[in-house]
């Protein structure tokens, strides 16, 4: 009776990380979006509301750590159960990134929106974004369902990321030397398409973590051939 509760407890643990993780990835993704909402719209009281809605992904990141340590301490996993646990370390810390960056892009919304801007740019801007938020939920399904059937796609998607933004770069370049009077707005603007570049890059940080929780191997320079564990037992289930 004894070892069934134990059994239970641990269970309860791991399913409390990987909600929380969940909790902070859509809270994420909606800071994003909202922020470069908010850009294009010039609105500010959006804004300010991703800015404090980043207080949310930090808490959630030091709520993780300190369940992690505590979790480790008591119950010492082993194999797959410490993956799990590494893994809302790792995933954690990157979804936080994650909120700053798009807390720094609702911070320059006030600064964009009292300059001359090309409103063409923002179309570039949203198609980042939308590549980069896919690229982002895409990988946070994989964590949840822990499939790594789909993550040899994600390296892929990243250049797709990175040539978009050099693409949009460029374009801002352009801009700015055609008339001076776009230099400020651009300026704001190239921060802001690094940002959320840097998001691709995050998510390619969780894809490799998935990767590893999964496998209990580092995730392959090419897209992988075979999957070693299409699917785990999630703490929830019982396995066969």
């Amino acid at each position: 009776m004894q070892s069934q509760h134990i059994v239970r407890s641990f269970d309860e643990d791991l399913k409390y990380l990987a909600n929380r993780i969940a909790g902070m990835g859509g809270h994420a993704e909606r800071m994003v979006d909202q922020a470069v909402s908010a850009l294009v719209n010039s609105d500010a009281g959006l804004a300010r509301k991703v800015i404090d809605d980043d207080l949310f992904l930090d808490e959630g990141q030091r709520e993780i750590d300190d369940k992690a340590i505590v979790f480790i301490a008591k119950r010492q996993p082993m194999a797959d159960d410490l993956r799990e646990v590494i893994g809302a370390i790792r995933i954690s810390a990157d979804l936080e990134r994650v909120g700053d960056l798009g807390k720094n892009i609702a911070k320059r919304v006030v600064a964009v929106s009292d300059a001359r801007h090309p409103f063409s740019l923002f179309r570039g801007l949203q198609a980042l974004t939308e590549l980069a938020l896919t690229q982002l939920k895409d990988v946070l399904d994989a964590y949840a369902s822990r499939s790594v059937e789909r993550l040899g796609f994600v390296r892929d998607r990243d250049d797709q990321i990175d040539a978009m933004y050099t693409s949009l770069f460029r374009e801002l370049l352009t801009y700015m030397m055609e008339d001076p009077r776009n230099i400020t707005a651009c300026t704001h603007l190239l921060f802001c398409a690094k940002n959320i570049e840097r998001i691709g890059d995050h998510a390619t940080n969780i894809a490799e973590t998935v990767y590893y929780v999964v496998t209990g191997d580092q995730m392959p320079p090419d897209r992988p051939k075979e999957d070693k564990s299409h699917r785990v037992v999630l703490p929830t289930e019982t396995a066969n």
